[in-house]
């Protein structure tokens, strides 16, 4: 069952490009639809956590979550609408770079040699992928490509922090990934929409406001099943089996026409894929 409930949250999240370009489509930056879908898991924590606020409040690590999961869900969410699906979420992937060097900074954990060779595939993966077809340097093309990689850079930091607040209650530690999806959204799409980038928001009919709260619905649950899942199975395995969102965000893509799988872009998720299993074979010897 917990295995069930992982999955179910990496194929929400694996499916969710689509839905996005959808509202997208009709009218809706997906920034706008970050806000909307969020307040309501927002306003369900604030309103069934009693507390909840006064801890988060209280706990500057927690503000320190709350940016990063903001930054996460608005980079990610962003980026997969706009961008080419398969490339965003691996250089999204490339969290174990980012985990070994942000723990070795915020939790002070020492460099091993396992951890190095990590770094070397997901660097070499982030290579492979983004090179030009043409040659030139391997450096981001675009902006769904910067997008992927602050977002897996972000969500990294957002784990370490939620390690180091493992003591706060999940209540308040929601109520923070919650309001940093809202904040971070928000502030970002009011700014964006300021300068003619991201038009206030608006749907061609009434119709359109079902699906959108049946989405906010699937990441609600989404969240539950990953906090249920991951609070009963050893963090190697909730590492390996998040996993699932890579193929499903990938295969649905090129079926339904969100991206492209060249040679390079193969070799170079193979490699940042096998940096994520490494994390997760050392996580289960530690």
């Amino acid at each position: 069952m917990s295995i069930l409930a992982l999955m179910l949250n990496a194929t929400i999240w694996g499916l969710s490009w689509w839905p996005f370009r959808q509202f997208e489509g009709a009218g809706m930056h997906p920034l706008w639809t970050t806000v909307i879908m969020y307040a309501l898991s927002w306003a369900v924590v604030l309103l069934s956590q009693r507390g909840a606020v006064s801890e988060w409040l209280r706990s500057p690590g927690l503000w320190v979550v709350t940016l990063a999961a903001g930054m996460t869900n608005t980079a990610f969410n962003w980026g997969v609408s706009t961008g080419d699906v398969v490339r965003v979420v691996l250089l999204f992937y490339l969290m174990p770079l980012w985990a070994v060097l942000l723990a070795r900074v915020v939790l002070h954990e020492p460099l091993t040699a396992m951890a190095g060779l990590r770094i070397a595939l997901a660097l070499g993966g982030a290579l492979a992928v983004l090179a030009p077809a043409d040659g030139g340097w391997p450096v981001p093309s675009s902006l769904p490509d910067v997008l992927g990689l602050v977002g897996g850079m972000t969500f990294a930091f957002n784990n370490v922090m939620l390690r180091r607040e493992a003591a706060r209650s999940p209540g308040a530690r929601a109520l923070a990934m919650f309001t940093g999806g809202v904040l971070v959204a928000g502030l970002s799409a009011v700014a964006m929409a300021g300068h003619g980038l991201a038009p206030w928001p608006s749907l061609p009919d009434a119709v359109w406001l079902l699906p959108l709260a049946g989405m906010a619905l699937l990441f609600f649950v989404s969240n539950l099943s990953l906090q249920y899942g991951a609070a009963r199975l050893p963090a190697n395995v909730t590492a390996v089996v998040m996993l699932t969102e890579v193929p499903v965000a990938a295969i649905s893509a090129l079926l339904l026409g969100g991206g492209t799988l060249d040679g390079k872009t193969a070799l170079g998720g193979a490699a940042i894929l096998g940096a994520a299993m490494l994390a997760a074979l050392e996580r289960h010897r530690a």
